[in-house]
């Protein structure tokens, strides 16, 4: 019994460890909300792809490339998601892929009423510092998502 509060305990710090990685990205400038939560998930993974897999979310930031779409962090996270559950050129397809890119679409949608960026944002100047805080709090959340999806299907190891 002790262990399992153990590893309980273990899975919560290591869930906030990554949502404060992929917030810290965000927060000093480092990348936006897809590349933070692609870039924070495949370092979580051990990379399994190289650095580079980082510039295939640049152009989901603001909702695709400024469109005010999907938000950018669902994006990354659904791409993130595909590091683990994805496929490769003649496999069949995983279904956890879809199941857990819909759990990730439904809750965002549950905390946020939408997973279209220019909805979610709506409240704010985008300009603003309560915008980029906003955001950045959905990134952290997409990417502690993840990672709680991850230690639960043993995809990492705590």
């Amino acid at each position: 019994m002790i262990k399992e509060a153990n590893k309980e305990e273990a899975k919560i710090k290591k869930i906030e460890e990554v949502r404060n990685i992929a917030e810290g990205y965000f927060i000093r400038g480092e990348f936006f909300c897809s590349e933070a939560v692609v870039k924070t998930i495949n370092d979580l993974l051990g990379k399994p792809f190289g650095d580079d897999v980082t510039k295939l979310a640049s152009g989901f930031p603001i909702g695709i490339g400024k469109s005010g779409c999907v938000c950018g962090a669902v994006s990354g996270g659904v791409m993130a998601l595909g590091m683990s559950y994805g496929r490769c050129h003649g496999e069949a397809m995983h279904e956890e892929m879809f199941t857990h890119s819909a759990d990730l679409h439904n809750h965002i949608k549950g905390m946020y009423k939408s997973t279209c960026c220019r909805v979610m944002v709506k409240d704010y100047a985008f300009q603003s510092p309560e915008r980029k805080a906003h955001c950045v709090k959905i990134t952290g959340e997409v990417a502690a998502f993840i990672a709680e999806k991850l230690i639960d299907n043993n995809k990492i190891e705590l």
